[in-house]
């Protein structure tokens, strides 16, 4: 090649590169890391009788043949997080699940902590307690902490106040009622949570009460005890805040 042909080709080359940037691992997926594989239960542990995987989702169900007497728990392994933004997708058939985070494993597939709440029916504008994506306490003795809508403060000394809307409940409504799929989001950054369902923020929570709070711990996905039922992941991804 020529000299001026290689200079020629090397400005080609250089303004392609410039214009049109190969993207970065980090820009790939924007920060997150994905916590299911699609193939296995890898980084899981949870009672193989209620988890596994189909077909690229991840399936947490029981039958009239195989209940489970409680609560049970599909407990991520790997890191505990403290400030994080969580994706998921997940469908609900019947009964009552939920993600834990920032908890506690209890041994033998149980969890306690801060959990988004997934259910049906998916609302119920005369009772918001019966919210798919509000803010429960599983075990930890606090209840509904911030229902549909919801802008939730626990004070110091434990008592709950609600301070205002974080969102009109007919948006609300509208948004967790859409698709069988709902995507779900969980952020979580010191003493302030926030959850999301299909886009629209569901509800709010800032905990003040140093005693019950926690800033860091474990995730969890909950098959809840009683009826038969059956919940499926994918798409599960997170990112730590800095």
């Amino acid at each position: 090649m020529h000299k001026s042909q290689l200079a020629t080709f090397l400005i080609s080359a250089l303004t392609v590169a410039i214009l049109h940037p190969l993207p970065s691992a980090a820009a790939d997926n924007d920060g997150f890391t994905a916590l299911f594989n699609g193939k296995d239960l890898t980084g899981w542990d949870g009672n193989p009788d209620f988890w596994s995987v189909s077909d690229g989702i991840l399936v947490g169900q029981t039958t009239p043949e195989k209940p489970s007497k409680g609560n049970t728990f599909l407990i991520w392994t790997g890191t505990e997080y403290k400030d994080f933004e969580l994706h998921a997708s997940c469908k609900l058939e019947g009964g009552n699940s939920g993600i834990q985070y920032r908890s506690k494993n209890l041994g033998n597939w149980v969890m306690a902590g801060y959990q988004c709440d997934i259910r049906t029916p998916v609302f119920d504008p005369k009772d918001p307690k019966n919210c798919l994506g509000k803010i429960y306490s599983e075990k930890e003795g606090r209840g509904q902490m911030a229902l549909g809508g919801e802008k939730a403060v626990y004070e110091k000394d434990g008592q709950k106040n609600v301070v205002g809307k974080v969102n009109d409940l007919e948006k609300v409504t509208k948004a967790i009622e859409q698709g069988e799929w709902k995507d779900v989001v969980i952020i979580a950054k010191g003493n302030h949570i926030l959850q999301k369902i299909n886009g629209e923020i569901v509800c709010e929570l800032t905990d003040e009460d140093e005693n019950k709070r926690a800033l860091s711990g474990q995730l969890g996905l909950q098959i809840h005890g009683g009826q038969p039922m059956k919940i499926s992941f994918k798409n599960i991804q997170i990112k730590e805040l800095k």
